[in-house]
């Protein structure tokens, strides 16, 4: 089952209105309106649910350090606790080469799976979060290498702003991502397609973005075909298993039964969600 913990006003994260003169109460000039909190940007809700979970982090971890705008607020927050001395001898392994160069400029030590194979604890975010706290990631380009970090991870902790909430995968209507090989990923696309008919799925190849018709490359030298559902994917495992078994197929999205806890960032405040 799982648990909600709807934080207090002490503890919600949600800035405090200016303190009121008691004297004030008496005066009937005053409005409740003056203790409501101002509403914060999407930004800034990251950035509070990303000090959140780096409140999980402790001197001597192992981290996995994820991609994407959420999980860059959590990297500058390790950066800015470690030159305080606040946090020491944390080690940390990229997602991306994008989380590398950000962790480096900031002085965060990196470490590869290859020398340390056992992770205390990753920390990323999150495309799509649905009630059993399974997941969509890899919009960013780098659900190869999450995955590969998030399931060495002892602790997983996910970060994201309300509007990831969906009732089922693949209900936001936007990218399911399937990293796939070079070699014929148009064969790949039109299966992977038509294994999802039911759901009125459609499959595209995933553009650099840089205003040309070039495919977009990983970090592993992979395309990306991003299948978009017009209704949600009923069984996730089950889909998960059918497009691993694929030939070409190298990962897919649906991040399942990985998450230990999940931080949304609200219009009011932070939310943890936990199994």
């Amino acid at each position: 089952s799982l648990s909600f913990l709807h934080l207090s006003s002490a503890t919600r994260f949600t800035p405090r209105a200016t303190p009121i003169n008691h004297r004030a109460r008496t005066q009937k000039s005053f409005s409740i309106r003056s203790q409501s909190a101002p509403v914060l940007s999407q930004d800034e809700l990251k950035k509070l649910a990303a000090d959140k979970a780096v409140e999980s982090v402790k001197s001597g971890m192992v981290l996995g350090l994820g991609t994407g705008s959420t999980a860059a607020f959590v990297v500058d927050k390790l950066g800015q606790l470690l030159s305080t001395g606040q946090l020491s001898n944390i080690v940390g392994i990229p997602t991306s080469k994008r989380t590398q160069e950000q962790a480096a400029s900031l002085n965060i030590p990196l470490t590869t799976l290859d020398l340390h194979p056992h992770i205390d604890l990753a920390i990323d975010g999150a495309d799509e979060v649905d009630p059993n706290l399974d997941l969509v990631k890899g919009r960013g380009g780098a659900l190869l290498r999450e995955k590969m970090v998030e399931a060495a991870s002892s602790s997983f902790i996910v970060v994201a702003d309300d509007s990831k909430l969906v009732s089922g995968l693949g209900g936001s209507g936007l990218a399911m991502p399937v990293e796939v090989v070079q070699f014929c990923w148009k064969y790949n696309l039109v299966r992977l397609e038509g294994l999802f008919k039911e759901l009125g799925c459609e499959a595209k190849l995933r553009l650099a973005g840089d205003g040309s018709e070039k495919p977009y490359v990983t970090d592993n030298g992979n395309y990306i075909v991003d299948l978009y559902f017009k209704n949600p994917i009923k069984d996730g495992f089950a889909a998960g298993k059918e497009i691993s078994a694929m030939e070409g197929v190298v990962e897919h999205g649906l991040f399942l039964g990985m998450a230990t806890s999940v931080i949304i960032a609200g219009k009011t405040g932070v939310e943890v969600m936990t199994k």
